[in-house]
């Protein structure tokens, strides 16, 4: 048997989409679970949409994304060139070839011309004007040099069928495909002619993509056949969704890798989270390294329903990867976002770090986590209410110049220190610790959600800046 060689042929018309993500590493996963070669090529003919920057972003997202091809425009390999604005004179080579096999001609319609074939509700469908034209006219044109475009010749009777190793048998009835146009009038291919010539000469077996190209394959068969070239496998891939009735597209945002990164997402949760939108791996764990999912990969895992992407998924695993992180890697990837907060340059960020390690599912929410902790305003007085802890503004109003004491009288003011001295000052006393710290906390803070407890809030804080909060909740209580 061949050696399965995959491709990944992205348009370099923006960021990194989620769904084209996707068709990388199950075209990655499937070369290297079967020992084979993946691929990259650059499908650039659509110089309208071509956007600056866009090929370095492709390459940096699958790198960054650990799907490290083996071909490509920017390492070589014996298949090239990888991109296709450079192979022009390729395909020229080989419509001319197909016009001679019958499956192509040579079309001169003008653009009022086409226009004119739109029927009554809107739909235009070219009706082979061109095709009946002699060979003599045909020439007669070209010598003139009349812009003209080719198209594919395709049957207007029969079904064509295939079989995808997803979805079995494809039949397609020839009379609902048209002869579209493979080289335009600019000399460029379309997606249509250049995908074929060059799976075909770049000796892809396997060709994976989404499920929009199930209808549009059986033109592709018609110049593997017309050639004489073996089909190669399909493996069409399930759609994914946004939500039940949206399909997921840069429209609606945040759809691309790089958009996820910047928000705080790492770049291993993300590929692990893009795996399971439509695969699942027979042991059913959702959580795996990229190694293991070469390992873990197969065809039978993957549904033929759409996937619906789920950000609340997403977050759960970003924070499963997260809280695997050492207290130092994880102060690494968060210090970006702890810098960009307003307590930089007021507390250590290293501290600050260490809290939200267990309490942090997305990187890019630190900073409003925390800002509140950079100056004390005027918070609401119902953040006293505890049921368990029996307490309100009134009993906080009673036991925070306590608290005051303690805080002012603890020899040590870490964590530890904080914490033993006044729980032992509330046994001593006879005093509700639970009640004590809730108390201490909202005072401090004037949060309802903080990062850590009471004590760990003040020794973050430190002694005078403790003192000075509490005072300014007891000035607020005596308001």
């Amino acid at each position: 048997m061949a050696k399965v060689r995959t491709r990944f042929a992205p348009s370099p018309t923006g960021f990194m989409h989620l769904g084209g993500l996707r068709t990388a590493l199950y075209a990655y996963l499937y070369a290297k679970h079967n020992g084979g070669d993946f691929i990259l090529r650059i499908e650039d003919t659509d110089q309208q949409r071509f956007v600056e920057g866009a090929v370095d972003l492709i390459y940096s997202s699958l790198r960054e994304s650990g799907l490290i091809y083996d071909e490509g425009p920017d390492i070589g390999g014996d298949y090239g060139p990888y991109v296709q604005s450079e192979r022009k004179e390729i395909y020229k080579k080989y419509a001319e070839k197909l016009i001679e096999l019958g499956g192509a001609y040579y079309c001169f319609c003008s653009k009022e011309r086409l226009e004119s074939l739109t029927d009554e509700n809107g739909n235009r469908k070219y009706d082979k004007h061109c095709l009946h034209l002699s060979k003599e006219e045909v020439e007669r044109r070209l010598a003139a040099g009349e812009p003209y475009v080719i198209r594919q010749n395709i049957p207007t009777e029969g079904v064509s069928s295939y079989e995808d190793m997803i979805y079995g048998t494809i039949n397609v009835d020839y009379s609902e495909l048209e002869d579209n146009i493979l080289i335009k009038s600019d000399g460029m291919p379309t997606y249509n002619f250049a995908n074929v010539i060059d799976d075909h000469l770049m000796g892809i077996t396997h060709v994976i993509r989404g499920t929009e190209y199930l209808s549009s394959t059986p033109k592709y068969n018609l110049m593997y056949d017309a050639f004489g070239w073996e089909r190669p496998k399909y493996i069409h891939l399930p759609t994914i969704m946004k939500d039940a009735t949206r399909k997921l597209s840069k429209r609606y945002g945040d759809a691309n890798f790089d958009d996820f990164v910047k928000k705080g997402y790492l770049k291993e949760a993300i590929i692990n989270y893009v795996a399971l939108l439509g695969w699942a791996p027979k042991n059913n764990i959702e959580k795996m390294t990229l190694s293991e999912m070469v390992d873990l990969f197969s065809l039978d895992g993957i549904s033929r329903s759409p996937s619906i992407f789920d950000e609340v998924k997403l977050r759960w695993l970003n924070g499963e990867y997260i809280r695997e992180l050492s207290d130092e890697e994880f102060y690494e990837v968060a210090r970006p976002y702890l810098e960009q907060s307003k307590v930089n340059g007021l507390y250590d960020l290293k501290k600050i770090a260490k809290l939200l390690h267990g309490r942090t599912e997305v990187l890019g929410e630190i900073p409003e986590k925390i800002d509140w902790l950079a100056s004390m305003e005027k918070y609401d007085l119902s953040l006293f209410d505890n049921k368990k802890n029996k307490t309100n503004a009134a009993v906080a109003k009673e036991l925070l110049p306590r608290i005051r004491k303690y805080a002012e009288e603890v020899p040590s003011f870490d964590n530890d220190s904080l914490y033993e001295y006044i729980s032992g000052k509330c046994a001593e006393e006879g005093i509700k610790a639970g009640a004590i710290f809730w108390v201490m906390r909202i005072a401090i803070t004037g949060q309802g959600v903080t990062p850590g407890g009471a004590t760990e809030m003040a020794s973050l804080l430190g002694r005078e800046e403790t003192l000075k909060r509490i005072d300014f909740s007891l000035s607020l209580l005596e308001e």
